[in-house]
This record gives C-alpha cells, structure tokens and sequence, in this order.
C-alpha cells in the first residue's frame, strides 16, 4: 500500500502551489483536486507555455500523471469544459487522464446569481467573495438539496431542477429585489444547458473514492493538490472572512474518500513573504511603498480574480498554526528570489495584542484586529539566484533565512523556489 503525499497552503492560497504539485507530479500516477470550486487555480508554466487551472489537478500536466477531481470539489461545467478545450489543443489527452466523481456538487447559474445577491445585501460587511458559486452550492450540499453529478442522469433530474430554480428565484429576489432575475435565471435555457454538459461529461464520472483506494493498494503514486489555503478554512481560518470549505488536511481525508492511515508526507507551501486577496484580518500586512514593492516585484495578482494581492511580510506565528492544523512535516518556500531584493528583511515571530505578546495563532477577530506584529530583522540583499542548483549555492543570507524558519517551526524545508520558472526550485 502507498501513501498519498499532501500539498496544501499555510496562509491565505496563492503561495505558488502549483511549482510543488509539477515537481511531485513527474512520478505520480494520480494528482487528485479534494475541495473548493473555481475560486482556486495553480499556474504552471510548461514548454512555454502559462496554464492556468481551476478545478482540473495541474498534474495532468505531467502528461502521464490521471487527474481526479473528488467528491469535496464543486464544479462549475463552463469553467471544466474550458480547461479540458485548452489542455487538448496542446495535446494532451483528458478523455484517458481525467477522473470526476460522482458525488462531486455541481454549480448552475442560481449560484453564482446568489453569491453576488448576496454579498451586495451585506453592505459594509462584504467578506471578498469572488462571486463564482461555491458558497451557495455548498449550502446546497449540506442542506441536502444540491445536486451533484451522478443526479444529472437521474429520472427526476429535471422535475428537480425546476424546483431549485423555483426556489432560488424567491431567494434572490428577497437578498436583491432590485434585480431582474426571472429575465437571468430561466429553467429552460438552465436545463438545456446542464443536459447538453450531462453528455459531455459522462465520459469522465467514476467511483473516485473506489479509484483512489484500489490506487493506493496496488501502490501507485498519489498527489493530492490543496486548494485555497489554511487561513482561509471555514472552521480554522479567520473567519467569516474565510472559503466554503476545509482546504486542510481534514477537507484533504473527507473530499477524497483517503483514510488518515493512507497520507505520507504533508506539505506546506509559504512564499518568503505573505499574501492576502479580499477582506479579512491580516496582521502583517503592509500598506507602504515596502508593500507595494512586494506586489510588483513578486508580481502579486489573483490567478482566478486578477485581484491585487495584500502583501507583507512573513508570518511565523500563522505558519506555526498551519503546522499544528495540517500535521505538516516539510515546507517548501516559494519568491526567496523576490525577497533577496530588500536589503533587510523582517519576519513575525509573535503578536503584541494590547501589551501582552503572544506566540499562538488565533482566529479570534478581535485579538487579530488588535494584533502588532513583533519582528526579526535578517539581512537580505541577496541578488539572482535562478542559477542555484542546490542549497550550498544560495548567498549565506539567504541561508541563514531559510534556517531561521525551519528554527522557528521545527520541520524541514524541503523545496525552494529561486525563480518563476517550473524547474527554478532547488529540492532538499
């Protein structure tokens, strides 16, 4: 039997992911999506060329590697369908190499209608949704009346649908009466659109759960792709200002049917620096020129939303909580190239919340509001080190960078990311 080996994000998503997956890809034989929708993507850059992937497992791009996308994803079919049209005009061969479960949720347009419906009711107390479905579908799913893909074969598929369009309509015209959505939101037009995805998409459902645990037996080579990221969890992230699922090491077991006996290695993805897209607390957030020279510099923009990343620096206490959460036993550091720039480079090692300092994570608003981040100077200035092949030939700043987090944290840093290239990252 083998185990699965874990990636998952320690602060807010968009810690560059996706370089960590492609390396683990190159000898797995299956790359599995577990949660979220959309809302999340990995860029990779392959052969030249920049793909940018939503919901398919970016280890598809290997070329040899089965993606899987599990029972804790909801999809959106236009947003599949675009990913599977792009990936096989460069030749790659989804109809063999791509695996969707049955149980997966799916999102129709009422979803995306009442995540906006709903983030426009709430005025001043916007969370950042990006407005793309997935807190209403989840809803769905755990009131129990969402639809998930084996349904839209079922008998009753369209007596069904009729009755959440229905349904939804009475919702969206209380969260927004100003709108005209019997004009948007037509069951028809809605029916025949998901009817003419049905038949696209057969091709691709499986038992993934059955998948997955026959794979590990016979012991195949599994990578399973986090979503999001730790800070952004429903439960253990800050929140409301939080994503709709668990892309922790809990929503990694439940999304994909994997026992907690069959995880090996969990890998926890920071960049040098820290990061933040929409609302929410964020302690060590810079709103200066320092910040602003992270973002151009680290080129800081949402792969899915285009959105300006929050930037700042590096968070060891949040990372010492991700650690705790997600049961991580390597890191892997992405930008140490962008933060070689700064000639001093400052790192949180604890908050001072009204006097007191504090070396634990909370997701409490009020502590984190009140929160001043306690640095560490460490000298940067470290130039272009795409060429460094091991961690011998890092500048002995940048060394001693790396070691103070390990230090800080306790486990190993085991890949680092010297540039933005798939094959700039020196492994340990």
């Amino acid at each position: 039997m083998s185990k699965a080996d874990v990636v998952i994000g320690c602060f807010y998503g968009d810690e560059g992911k996706g370089k960590v997956i492609d390396y683990l890809s190159l000898n797995a034989d299956y790359a599995v999506r577990a949660t979220g929708g959309d809302n999340a993507g990995h860029t990779i850059r392959v052969n030249g060329v920049k793909y940018a992937m939503h919901l398919i497992p970016s280890g598809i791009l290997s070329g040899h590697t089965v993606g899987v996308i599990g029972n804790g994803v909801v999809m959106n079919p236009e947003v599949l369908f675009a990913e599977i049209d792009n990936l096989k005009e460069h030749g790659y061969d989804v109809d063999n190499y791509l695996k969707i479960s049955d149980k997966a949720h799916i999102i129709f347009p009422y979803h995306r209608m009442l995540d906006l419906a709903l983030e426009k009711a709430r005025k001043s107390n916007k969370i950042g949704t990006t407005g793309k479905g997935i807190g209403p579908s989840y809803c769905d799913k755990f009131e129990r009346s969402g639809i998930r893909l084996e349904d839209l074969y079922a008998p009753d598929f369209k007596e069904r649908l009729k009755e959440m369009v229905e349904s939804r309509l009475g919702l969206l015209k209380y969260y927004d009466p100003e709108t005209d959505y019997e004009s948007k939101l037509k069951f028809e037009d809605v029916y025949k659109e998901y009817s003419d995805y049905a038949k696209r998409l057969e091709i691709y459902m499986c038992d993934t759960f059955t998948l997955l645990h026959k794979a590990s037996e016979a012991g195949k080579n599994i990578v399973v792709e986090g979503a999001q990221a730790t800070l952004l969890d429903i439960d253990f992230g800050s929140y409301p200002f939080v994503t709709s699922s668990n892309p922790t090491i809990g929503g990694i077991l439940t999304g994909t049917g994997l026992s907690a006996s069959e995880i090996g290695n969990v890998y926890g993805v920071i960049k040098a620096y820290s990061s933040r897209v929409g609302e929410g607390p964020y302690v060590t957030e810079l709103l200066d020129e320092t910040g602003d020279k992270i973002r151009e510099l680290g080129h800081e923009y949402g792969t899915t939303t285009g959105r300006p990343r929050r930037c700042g620096w590096l968070d060891l206490v949040a990372l010492k909580y991700a650690k705790r959460v997600n049961g991580l036993t390597g890191l892997s550091v992405n930008h140490l190239d962008t933060i070689g720039n700064f000639d001093t480079i400052k790192v949180c090692v604890a908050y001072d919340v009204n006097g007191e300092e504090i070396e634990d994570f909370t997701t409490s608003l009020k502590v984190l509001n009140a929160a001043k981040p306690v640095y560490k100077e460490l000298k940067g200035g470290w130039s272009d080190i795409a060429g460094c092949k091991t961690f011998d030939e890092l500048p002995e700043n940048a060394k001693n960078y790396i070691n103070f987090i390990e230090d800080y944290i306790g486990i190993p840093v085991k890949f680092i990311g010297t540039g933005a290239d798939r094959e700039a990252m020196i492994i340990r």
